[in-house]
């Protein structure tokens, strides 16, 4: 379809919103010269509508209340392509931020609600090509942004080991399927600890890669520089496993290295971990808002590992208590850059874009901004005033620090084969009443995030194993390693899992959901 031409008026107001002063005259040259110029956009889609193809004829449905009874399901489905493969048969369930073609992705938000991807991610195309069977789509937080399991617009997604308790974020449902067995692998996505998040709270190994080892392309952006898709799963084999498969460039996602070795990380676990150095973060312990009680959980693991013949000592990073504020500024000026005013794909870089997805969210988020949810409502509120006073520049200050603060680990890391701490300061939190307040729905989706965001800010990988239980809730331990050495990090997170015990099921009766 063409593009509408613009009357004077229509371009007199974005003059306006530009400051310029135009004159009568020389805004109607420019009126005949735009409606030249957009041909060039009529020809461009003109274009792309022979290469574009419809989205598949794939059979999905929304699960009833009755089986969905920790509000985990967004749509249900079964598309399998392969019968063979190393993961044949087994079931994933893919977060909704990722797109299936042909179901529906709503990415926890009424901004997104009622849209349809017609191109599989390359994650999920992949899983098909590996023997999976795609058995859904789980629901995650509204675009992503906040790291409990209350603010997606089909409903908290609830903790099956407490069902007052929140299960983590934003990829709750990738984690509540996978621990009650509604999936035996789930895609997950990480900006600032989405998928160790829910990991530590329900028991389950959450593996974020290395920035940029697994294309995040087809999944809906947050901040191109903090985008991670990873496994969820039970065990560290089966993590492994997965991200044997959905690991190494393909060739239309910027983030990612243009050459790489092929590494399997299943096998990589056979090395064992016997003499592997552990350096213990002070500062990932004691912050103002911890619970002794879970620091000290993952201190009597760390302990343990010595019995695996790992060598552990203490480590001080003092630049790991800034990372937070980086996360921050970056988050939410980011943020408000790409997701919101760049329509989730923004500009400037080469790789594929979804044009449906752009389309559809730009123009129902316009139609409605109030559906934001709060964490977005944030940062575009501090995003924009920073912008609007300083233009950007403590945004490019913090890119700047980032390199510091990658450095300071990268120190450690070359002293220590890996690094550990809690993944999260406290174990699950209780979900928000109905009457919570803004500020008690922003605390409750950001609080658990002060470790975890360090490392999509830097990029390393970074792992969630069980640590423990405490009170009847689960603690992750996470471990983090130097850049593309994520088998390191499995090797030693599988010593964690042999020595604390690992994966134990939740009490799943539905009658307590």
């Amino acid at each position: 379809m063409p593009i509408n031409r613009p009357d004077s008026s229509a371009l007199q107001a974005i003059a306006a919103n530009y400051g310029l002063t135009m004159s009568t005259s020389d805004m109607e040259q420019y009126r005949i010269a735009t409606h030249g110029a957009l041909d060039a956009w009529d020809a461009v889609e003109a274009a792309h509508e022979k290469i574009a193809s419809p989205p598949p004829d794939r059979v999905w449905n929304k699960p009833a209340s009755k089986d969905n009874p920790w509000g985990a399901w967004y749509v249900t489905t079964e598309i399998q392509e392969r019968a063979e493969g190393p993961l044949a048969g087994v079931r994933v369930a893919v977060k909704d931020n990722t797109s299936v073609a042909g179901v529906p992705m709503m990415n926890g938000s009424a901004t997104l609600e009622g849209f349809t991807p017609s191109r599989d991610a390359t994650v999920v195309s992949r899983l098909l090509d590996a023997g999976a069977i795609i058995t859904g789509k789980s629901v995650c937080e509204d675009l992503c942004m906040s790291g409990g399991s209350h603010s997606s617009r089909t409903g908290a997604v609830r903790n099956p080991w407490d069902p007052t308790r929140s299960s983590g974020g934003s990829s709750s449902g990738s984690g509540v399927l996978v621990a009650t067995g509604g999936a035996d692998l789930a895609i997950s996505g990480d900006q600032g600890g989405s998928i160790r998040i829910p990991a530590a709270w329900l028991g389950l190994v959450g593996h974020k890669p290395t920035w940029g080892l697994v294309p995040y392309t087809g999944a809906m952006p947050v901040e191109q520089s903090v985008d991670h898709l990873g496994p969820t799963a039970r065990t560290v084999v089966e993590a492994a496993r997965m991200l044997t498969v959905i690991a190494g460039p393909d060739g239309l996602d910027p983030r990612q290295p243009r050459a790489w070795e092929r590494i399997d990380y299943e096998s990589e676990l056979r090395r064992g971990s016997r003499g592997l150095r552990v350096g213990v973060v002070t500062e990932g312990f004691g912050h103002p808002d911890s619970d002794p009680a879970v620091d000290e959980t993952v201190r009597a693991g760390v302990r343990r590992l010595t019995s695996a013949g790992l060598l552990v000592e203490e480590v001080s990073i003092p630049w790991h208590l800034m990372a937070p504020a980086l996360f921050a500024v970056i988050a939410c000026e980011g943020g408000l850059t790409q997701l919101v005013e760049g329509n989730a794909f923004g500009a400037n870089w080469k790789g594929r874009y979804d044009e449906d997805l752009i389309a559809f969210y730009g123009a129902q988020w316009r139609r409605s901004p109030d559906q934001f949810p709060e964490g977005v409502k944030l940062a575009m509120l501090s995003g924009r005033y920073a912008r609007d006073v300083d233009f950007g520049r403590h945004y490019a200050m913090a890119r700047n620090l980032e390199r510091t603060l990658a450095a300071a680990y990268d120190e450690a890391l070359s002293r220590y084969d890996v690094l550990v701490m809690p993944t999260s300061p406290v174990s699950a939190t209780p979900l928000p009443g109905p009457d919570a307040s803004v500020l008690e729905l922003l605390a409750r989706g950001s609080e658990q995030l002060v470790n975890t965001s360090a490392f999509d800010v830097t990029g390393h990988p970074a792992c969630s194993v069980p640590a423990g239980m405490l009170d009847g809730l689960p603690v992750g331990m996470m471990v983090v390693g130097k850049q593309f050495d994520d088998a390191t990090v499995l090797r030693v997170a599988q010593a964690a899992e042999r020595e604390l015990g690992g994966f134990q099921s939740p009490p799943t009766n539905k009658e307590t959901a």
